[in-house]
């Protein structure tokens, strides 16, 4: 951390930084086990998200728009407009899904922007060790998402093409014969490879979002870690010298930049998610592939 009891070393803080406020259901066993603190950021944007889209909602006004009203209803229209493009049935419940998954994936990515060192030191005056502040580049948090568009995917396929019809598209695609014999010797490649489809749409959807967060996570770490890994009392060193001075300008120069960069990076991977969920949504809506 960055505090008078620093790290001993930049790779310690990197590595507390990428270490989760865990805890274990079961003694000794990661698998059975929760990061508080991926749960509590994810939990705390989704109230934001919430909280702020209900309370413009409230105060909207048929007249003239306030700066909010015009702001929300500037996102609910670019989102309403790629779902109408790219979803082709009417659903009142799949435009909701990808607001909430834009907007909630988008805030849960903004976490990365904030100071690599600002929540975790708040979090060690109340005796909080380890704290990770970016809920999406936490595998457990993003294949949780999209586990639950993969439930959506199987529910939306029984409903629409009801269980028969599911069943038969997953024998009889991609590959199609004539014949009795032929059809039968086609099931057994045609069910795995849809099954491999299904699998791999939850899958790739997570690791996506996870792998350029947490790439980008590891990346703030770095830049932070060029003077900040060392503690606060060796950082006050750098002052005292004009290669110190030109290293922490570097240090914020490059940081500005990266961030800067990384706007686009966190507001395209929340674009991508919910563009995604909604393009396998109207495939689970329609008669084949």
């Amino acid at each position: 951390m960055a505090s008078g009891s620093g790290p001993e070393s930049v790779s310690d803080y990197i590595k507390h930084h990428l270490e989760h406020n865990t805890l274990e259901l079961v003694e000794g066993s990661a698998f059975w086990s929760i990061n508080l603190d991926s749960l509590f950021y994810t939990l705390l944007t989704a109230v934001l998200y919430l909280w702020f889209f209900i309370r413009v909602a409230r105060k909207a006004k048929s007249g003239v728009p306030g700066k909010m009203q015009n702001f929300v209803e500037l996102i609910i229209g670019f989102v309403d407009g790629q779902v109408k493009d790219s979803f082709k049935f009417n659903s009142k419940y799949v435009p909701a899904m990808g607001l909430s998954i834009f907007v909630w994936v988008f805030l849960m990515n903004f976490m990365d922007l904030l100071p690599v060192d600002l929540l975790p030191a708040f979090g060690m005056l109340f005796g909080i060790e380890y704290m990770r502040v970016v809920p999406s580049a936490d595998p457990n948090i993003t294949l949780g998402m999209s586990f639950a568009v993969f439930l959506l995917i199987i529910y939306f396929s029984l409903v629409k093409k009801s269980p028969g019809g599911y069943l038969k598209e997953l024998l009889t695609h991609p590959f199609e014969a004539e014949g009795m014999v032929a059809k039968v010797v086609l099931v057994i490649p045609n069910l795995l490879l849809n099954i491999v489809e299904t699998l791999a749409k939850p899958i790739s959807l997570a690791l996506r979002l996870f792998g350029n967060l947490y790439a980008g996570e590891l990346i703030f770490i770095l830049i932070a870690a060029f003077t900040l890994g060392v503690g606060f009392d060796a950082m006050l060193s750098y002052f005292a010298s004009v290669g110190g001075i030109l290293t922490l300008i570097g240090q914020f120069f490059v940081g500005f930049l990266w961030a800067v960069f990384h706007i686009l990076v966190i507001t395209l991977q929340a674009f991508i998610f919910m563009m995604l969920s909604v393009v396998y949504l109207n495939m689970a809506h329609e008669g084949q592939h």
